[in-house]
């Protein structure tokens, strides 16, 4: 009985010093744009990829690319089974993210641009993944 309670807080103490390693993986070692895309193609899913985006990013250009990644890693939950009229209303927001910080100076804003892309695709990938139902989020 001791040798479970033991094994049990091993296991909760293992869990949550495991967490802030994850979420922390960019401050913790120097990481070129193509480690940290790298790592972003490397996430199970949309949510961890947005995960290491919002950990890692620069607050300038480049999280364009970093941005990017994360739109195709999201994209690959719900745009195959996005139909016309649903198509061009995620393009439309897209496009609505292009066009809000677009007079704007300073490569901030490219990053704000980077991050309001990111997150519709995000929010795209999270009602497929929930109309698919707890199956698909196994993944």
């Amino acid at each position: 009985m001791l040798s479970r309670s033991c094994l049990a807080v091993l296991a909760f103490v293992l869990a949550v010093a495991e967490t802030p390693a994850r979420a922390a993986v960019c401050t913790e070692k120097s990481m070129t744009q193509d480690e940290i895309i790298a790592t972003i193609n490397a996430q199970k899913g949309c949510e961890s990829a947005m995960k290491v985006f919002q950990d890692c990013e620069y607050g300038a250009s480049g999280d364009v690319g970093l941005g990017a990644a994360v739109e195709k890693k999201c994209e690959a939950d719900f745009m195959p089974g996005l139909k016309g009229a649903q198509k061009k209303a995620y393009q439309r927001e897209m496009r609505v993210c292009d066009r809000k910080y677009r007079n704007q100076s300073g490569t901030m804003y490219l990053s704000f641009t980077a991050f309001c892309r990111a997150e519709v695709a995000q929010r795209y990938s999270q009602r497929a993944l929930k109309a698919a139902g707890p199956k698909s989020r196994q993944r």
